[in-house]
């Protein structure tokens, strides 16, 4: 088939240990879904899980033991940082029972949920998608995937973001409202997710804004860290 121009090449996310990428399909996001983190956002309790997207080409690998620089994006005066696990998707499905739910994750990853925070606020107050706070160029710095296999343990898994060496983020994987099983059950319910599909799945507490020249680095026990370097655009 001929095509008006050339397709863009297929975005994608190295796996730890293997010569092989994992591609990339969608970009889910959970909101809210630690509850000290849904408390500093003014909200409290179990709510339903609701989700948001980014585009597959948000992504920003960030190497292991490599310093990845992300510009800082326009529009923007208020750059917010949010530190989660990434579950990468390899068995696609709908309706997907919560039991059944760790037959279709591929692997893990340490991602940023990079956020213009002052554009999601304002969107929000007229009551329109808040898109533009969410899915822009290089907001979602992402970290090598490791197969599932390999991490038995996430859900006892510690999670932490420093900034400039300071402590801002630190929480457990256990502390999710909604655990990784349950949100992928819900997930499904509304998609159906495909393989190569990304779900990103909330972060804790200690969100806050970040500026050009400073440096983060997200952890997950078990899992490649991540370095981000803010640089001007």
């Amino acid at each position: 088939m001929n095509y008006t121009f050339t397709p863009p090449a297929t975005v994608s996310v190295p796996v730890v240990g293997l010569s092989d990428a994992f591609p990339v399909h969608r970009i889910y996001c959970v909101g809210r879904n630690y509850e000290e983190h849904a408390k500093e956002m003014g909200h409290s309790g179990r709510e339903a899980p609701f989700f948001f997207m980014k585009p597959a080409d948000a992504v920003l690998y960030a190497a292991p033991g490599a310093t990845t620089h992300m510009p800082y994006p326009n529009l923007t005066a208020n750059l917010h940082y949010e530190i989660e696990l990434v579950v990468a998707i390899g068995t696609g499905g709908r309706n997907i029972a919560a039991a059944d739910a760790q037959k279709h994750i591929y692997g893990y990853a340490v991602g940023l949920d990079m956020t213009r925070r002052d554009l999601q606020n304002d969107m929000k107050k007229q009551g329109r998608p808040w898109c533009i706070g969410k899915g822009f160029d290089h907001s979602a710095p992402i970290g090598a995937i490791t197969p599932a296999a390999e991490v038995p343990s996430i859900d006892q898994a510690s999670i932490s973001l420093m900034v400039n060496g300071h402590m801002r983020q630190s929480s457990t994987i256990g502390q999710l409202i909604w655990n990784i099983a349950e949100t992928i059950e819900q997930l499904s319910m509304a998609w159906d997710l495909q393989p190569g599909d990304l779900i990103f799945t909330g972060t804790p507490a200690g969100v806050g804004a970040v500026a050009v020249g400073d440096v983060l680095q997200g952890d997950i026990s078990g899992l490649a860290g991540i370095r981000v370097a803010m640089v001007a655009a």
